[in-house]
């Protein structure tokens, strides 16, 4: 049982007061009391003043630690995907290149392309949504609005030194391929939408989108949007000023036969180009050797096992001309 006991000081007139808690000593099997200094007494008030700090657990504000500060906000974010997007980014140097090109947005670029890569069909309205749940380069919300203005602040200057830098490196240990695509489109206000040869057979008018990538890694060197009324055997001409200002020395073309015609033939040999083109079973130049090797590529010593194919090789002739502007009197 516990009370507060008081007890004046005769020599000071100071009055103190005791905690006094009761117990019962079962050696001299009588009742004592342990007493506690808890404070004096004030002579106006009559309060009891405490003569002591309270200890940590009596006070109502947490004492300071040492050590790490704890947080109040838990969060949890998915990093999985991002980080193996990290890494093929830096591997094939899509980073370093981004970050060269555009040292203060390349952060930003890279969190828009993750969500459009993990995300697919994704509207961009939806990225601050995506973000505060995945890690990502650039670690903050990107507002619709502001990815608008992202994409308009790239100029075309910025894209072809990105598309220099990675042609260059394509190039080191890879063929460059080749081709075109068309996108059917509903707009009335694209001018390069036109009607043409349909890939799709979609009766609707679209635009080319011309590629030009890696044959073995599947990675893009540049792209040219094209009027969709343009063939592919025409689009040749801008591949070779593609390939002039990518500045490419050492170059192998790889080409379906949709690209065959032979003033493009002449253009390649023109330009010093070596190329692999597919060309059509009808084409006469075709039809003088193909029924020799008919009978040849079945043999065994015909058989490519590393690409599962018979083949034969013929070396021909041919006949190049090459036409050269009369200047104008």
């Amino acid at each position: 049982m516990a009370a507060i006991v008081f007890q004046a000081n005769k020599d000071t007139g100071i009055t103190y007061a005791y905690e006094s808690v009761s117990y019962w000593d079962k050696e001299k099997q009588q009742s004592r009391a342990r007493r506690k200094l808890i404070g004096k007494v004030d002579q106006e008030t009559g309060k009891i003043v405490p003569t002591r700090k309270p200890c940590p657990s009596e006070e109502t504000d947490s004492p300071k630690r040492r050590g790490p500060k704890t947080t109040d906000v838990c969060t949890r974010t998915f990093y999985g995907a991002t980080y193996l997007l990290n890494t093929i980014g830096d591997k094939i140097g899509i980073t370093r290149d981004l970050k060269t090109c555009f040292p203060d947005t390349y952060k930003p670029i890279l969190s828009l392309a993750y969500y459009m890569i993990l995300e697919e069909g994704s509207p961009l309205y939806r990225f601050p949504k995506w973000a505060s749940l995945h890690h990502h380069p650039y670690g903050k919300e990107i507002s619709s609005q502001r990815s608008s203005e992202l994409f308009q602040s790239i100029s075309e200057d910025d894209k072809q030194h990105f598309f220099r830098r990675q042609g260059k490196r394509r190039c080191e240990t890879d063929y460059l391929a080749y081709d075109t695509t068309s996108i059917s489109s509903y707009s009335n206000t694209l001018r390069k939408v036109k009607y043409g040869k349909n890939k799709e057979h979609d009766p609707l008018p679209q635009i080319n989108l011309a590629l030009l990538f890696g044959e073995q890694s599947m990675i893009p060197v540049c792209y040219r949007l094209l009027p969709g009324n343009i063939a592919d055997v025409k689009t040749i001409e801008n591949l070779l000023k593609e390939l002039d200002f990518l500045d490419i020395q050492k170059l192998n073309l790889v080409m379906d036969r949709g690209f065959y015609s032979e003033s493009n033939i002449n253009e390649l040999f023109k330009n010093h180009h070596k190329f692999l083109i597919g060309v059509k079973l009808s084409l006469n130049l075709v039809k003088a050797h193909l029924d020799k090797s008919r009978g040849v590529m079945v043999t065994r010593g015909h058989y490519s096992s590393k690409s599962s194919i018979y083949y034969d090789t013929i070396m021909t002739d041919w006949d190049y001309t090459e036409l050269k502007s009369v200047a104008a009197k």
